[in-house]
This record gives structure tokens, C-alpha cells and sequence, in this order.
């Protein structure tokens, strides 16, 4: 497969794009309202780029994607992915030209973020510049509905417009904590100078324990975060060339191509609400019309291994079943004992010939510290007393992860939406007229249950679907 055909694999969403070389080496960082078409322009037969495009394009050999909701977003990635790459063929943005920064006033009790175009010894903190005025301030109206800090330049001493539309928590009214207020601060630093996947990933599994160990109002909170930046959320893809899946056989010693390729994962709190998942890879690429979902139906309690069993029967029960077509290989997210179960399904089945292999890192003791690069991956086979480690820059290792944490993300997914229906339950059960829709409409409007406990009846009357009645019952239940 040549760089074009490669190309023409490119989503035709906004994005960032990052150029490669032969030895994975970062050429170039670039953003688009269309990735494939941008893209595509660097390699048409008629294009005549000269300088250091000219020099860099015979150089492509891969082009890694991750899409975004706008154009917008994609500036901001673009600018972060270049601060931490330092691509050899991006130009710099000189200072004396006075393009547009992101400024967040660290400096300040209550931060705000603003666009600037001067650069001051203040204290704040400036991410940038950024070459396109107009989407940068796009992105930051984006930014504002996830991550809502005060605008005002002065504080004032009742909330504004901004806190009744969901833009800011009003810290002049005492609506938030200065801790809370500092953890969407440091939220907001995260996404901008990292990116929004591993946030989001870190946000809903706090979200999940605070669930678990019914600390509700506090779940609340982190969910209304989720959700805002789920708004912004696209999934980030990278485009896999086939050569890689085709070294994963040979890695893996399994004759015969490898091309489509099912990954399950099990999640649970404590064995509560516990699901499984399982997701289709064909080429290298994610299938997500393939992808199932599997409430566990049969094990009760935190029994990872009995779930692991049951989803993989399930699955391929149906598949044996409809007489369909089987994966040349199966990942099981696991060691040994994750494995071990769903060998012993598949032969149940008399489907043995299907390659399963299991991926974790290796078990490390307690106390004792963490390596400086990572663990490395272990991949445990049928037949091998001893893991497998690939080396650290295999490219079949690499597939092998991603294929790994996309089961893992579509199993949390699941679970999150299944625990979120226990979030709700806090002390706005015990109300007479408060159902389920108004409990969501008033922590959405509030973002917490203190904040409804110390909400007057006006205030009240403006969540959604809330009459008089409600709201009387609501401050008559806070006052006992």
C-alpha cells in the first residue's frame, strides 16, 4: 500500500494530521476542516510544493489522524501536539507578530481564561500562539461550556448570566469551593498542553469510584464535567498500515494472515453493574458496526473471570449458531486466568483453531515503584508456560495495545452509562414531586445537592420543568 492509498483511509472530519517517516519519526503536525482533502493535496502527481514541503513530502510514509468536533478544536491540538513533538518541518510562530494566545490568569484566586495578544511577566500562564484568530476564539467559547470559569474582569456580588446559562459557577456567590474551582483550573491545564482523551478517561473513572462508594453529590459533579466534555468528544483514530497486522502474525507465530481481529474486556465496581464488550478491528482500523455490548447475566460478584467466560460463550454461541464468519485472531484483556477461561470456552464451542491470546502488564508488588518508561506488556499464549514481551517499538505490540485500551474504553463507556442511573440517588429521593427528570434537571442547573439546599424559590423555578409547588417542597425539606 502506497502513501496515496494510505491517505485515502483518512477521515473526511475536522482534525489534527501527523506525518511520519519511515522510522516513525514526527515530519509535520497539521490541522483541517477535512483531513482527507488536505492531506490528500500533498501527494497528487500535479502538486508543486517546493522548500521544505518539497523536501519533506518524498519523506511520508505514514499519516497518523485524530479527529475533533470543528476546525476549532483541532487548532488547539494542533498547537499542543507541535509543543510536544517539535516537528522538523512546522515553522515556529515568532512573537513580534502578535498573533493570538490563550492566557489563563493562574496569578488570580479564581482564574479566568481569556485571548490575549501581548505576553506579560504577570504570573498567568499563555498557551500559543495560534495562527487563526477566528477559530481560536471558537474554540474558547468550546472551552468555556467545559471547563466554566468566571469571565468578569471584576467580581461582582451576585451571579450573572453566565452562571444561569451553565458558563461559570459563580465562586463571587459562594456557589463553589475554592478546591473545586482549582481542580476545573487544573482540568483546563491538562487539556490544553496533553490533549482530551486521557482527561476524559480520568474524570469517568473518578466518577465511577465516587458512584461506588455513594458519595453521590460528588459523582454528580464529576459527571456534569464528563458530560460537557463529551460534547467536544470525537474519537482520536489512528490509521494503521496493513503492514502492521501482518507482522502481528509473524510476532505472534500464527501462520496465515491476520485481519480481523475481536477484543473483549469485563468492567464492574465490586461486581455492581458489571458489563463486558467487544470490539472489531479489520485491517488495523476499529469496525464499530461490529462492536457488542454484554450486560453480565450469570455471575454475581466481582468474579472478572466467570464474566470473561460468560461474554465470550455468549458471543460466540450466536456466531457458531448463525454459522457465521470467525476472527483470525481473539484478544482477551487479561493474564493467565482470563485466558485460561476463555480457552476452555472456545474448545467447548470446537472452534480451538481460533488463535487467543491475552495482553496485561506483569502483576508488580506491592511498594514497590513504578518503572520510569512503563511496564512492558506481557501476551500470554496457548501452549507457552512463559509470556511473550514484544519489544517496545514493535508495531504489532503497538496494534496490539490500541485494539486492547479501545475494548477497555467501549467497556467503561457501557458501565458508566449503567452506573449513572445511581448517581441520582442522594437526598433528592426523599422529596415529594421530585422524579427522576427534575433530580437531573436540578443537579444539571446547580451541580450539586448544597447547591440546591442553599437556592431560594426564584432560583428553583429556573431549572427545567420545576413549578412552584416543587420548589416549595424542596426548601420546606432542606429547612427540617
Amino acid at each position: 500500500m502506497d502513501i496515496r492509498e494510505k491517505v485515502r483511509l483518512l477521515p473526511t472530519s475536522p482534525g489534527v494530521y501527523i506525518m511520519k517517516d519511515a522510522g516513525g519519526a514526527v515530519l509535520y503536525v497539521g490541522k483541517a476542516a477535512n483531513v482527507r482533502k488536505r492531506v490528500s493535496g500533498y501527494f497528487r502527481p500535479n502538486s508543486r510544493l517546493y522548500g521544505r514541503l518539497g523536501s519533506m513530502v518524498p519523506q511520508v510514509e505514514r499519516v497518523d489522524c485524530m479527529q475533533t468536533s470543528t476546525e476549532a478544536e483541532a487548532l488547539i491540538y494542533e498547537n499542543s501536539l507541535i509543543k510536544q513533538l517539535a516537528p522538523k518541518y512546522n515553522v515556529a510562530l515568532k512573537d513580534d507578530k502578535s498573533y493570538p494566545r490563550l492566557k489563563l490568569t493562574a496569578n488570580e484566586k479564581f482564574p479566568r481564561l481569556l485571548i490575549t495578544r501581548k505576553k506579560l511577566p504577570d504570573g498567568a500562564l499563555y498557551y500559543g500562539p495560534y495562527a487563526n484568530a477566528k477559530l481560536l476564539k471558537e474554540a474558547v467559547v468550546a472551552l468555556r461550556q467545559a471547563f466554566p470559569l468566571r469571565t468578569c474582569g471584576k467580581m461582582p456580588k451576585s451571579p450573572c448570566l453566565n452562571h444561569h446559562i451553565g458558563q461559570c459557577m459563580a465562586p463571587c456567590a459562594g456557589k463553589i469551593s475554592g478546591s473545586d474551582y482549582a481542580q476545573i483550573v487544573s482540568d483546563l491545564k491538562l487539556f490544553l498542553e496533553k490533549g482530551r482523551s486521557g482527561l476524559i478517561k480520568a474524570l469517568t473513572e473518578k466518577m465511577l469510584e465516587e458512584s461506588g462508594a455513594e458519595r453521590f453529590e460528588e459523582a454528580a459533579r464529576i459527571k456534569a464535567r464528563v458530560e460537557a466534555l463529551g460534547s467536544m468528544k470525537k474519537e482520536s483514530i489512528r490509521y494503521v498500515p496493513v503492514e502492521e497486522a501482518e507482522e502481528l502474525g509473524s510476532m505472534l507465530g500464527i501462520a496465515g494472515k491476520i485481519e480481523t481481529v475481536e477484543a473483549f474486556d469485563v468492567s464492574n465496581i465490586m461486581g455492581r453493574e458489571a458489563v463486558g464488550s467487544m470490539i472489531s478491528f479489520y485491517k488495523g482500523s476499529p469496525r464499530k458496526s461490529r462492536y457488542r455490548k454484554f450486560r453480565i447475566k450469570a455471575v454475581t460478584g466481582a468474579d472478572d473471570y466467570s464474566m470473561m467466560r460468560e461474554i465470550v460463550a455468549r458471543r460466540y454461541s450466536r456466531l457458531v449458531g448463525e454459522n457465521g464468519r470467525l476472527p483470525d485472531l481473539i484478544v482477551i484483556d487479561g493474564g493467565k486466568g482470563h485466558l485460561a477461561v476463555a480457552l476452555e470456552e472456545l474448545d467447548r464451542l470446537g472452534i480451538s483453531s481460533v488463535p487467543a491470546i491475552g495482553i496485561a502488564k506483569p502483576a508488580r508488588p506491592q511498594g514497590t515503584p513504578a518503572r520510569a518508561g512503563g511496564e512492558f506488556e506481557h501476551i500470554y499464549m496457548k501452549g507457552r508456560s512463559e509470556p511473550l514481551i514484544l519489544p517496545g517499538d514493535s508495531k504489532a505490540l503497538h496494534l496490539l495495545k490500541r485494539i486492547r485500551d479501545e475494548a477497555h474504553r467501549f467497556a467503561i463507556t457501557y458501565h458508566k452509562g449503567l452506573r449513572s442511573a445511581l448517581i441520582g440517588s442522594s437526598e433528592l429521593n426523599d422529596i415529594p414531586l421530585i422524579g427522576p427528570k427534575r433530580k437531573k434537571a436540578l443537579l444539571k442547573r446547580f451541580g450539586s445537592v448544597d447547591s440546591v439546599k442553599s437556592a431560594g424559590l426564584e432560583e428553583l423555578l429556573s431549572a427545567e420543568g420545576m413549578d412552584e409547588r416543587s420548589a416549595k417542597n424542596i426548601i420546606s425539606h432542606f429547612k427540617k
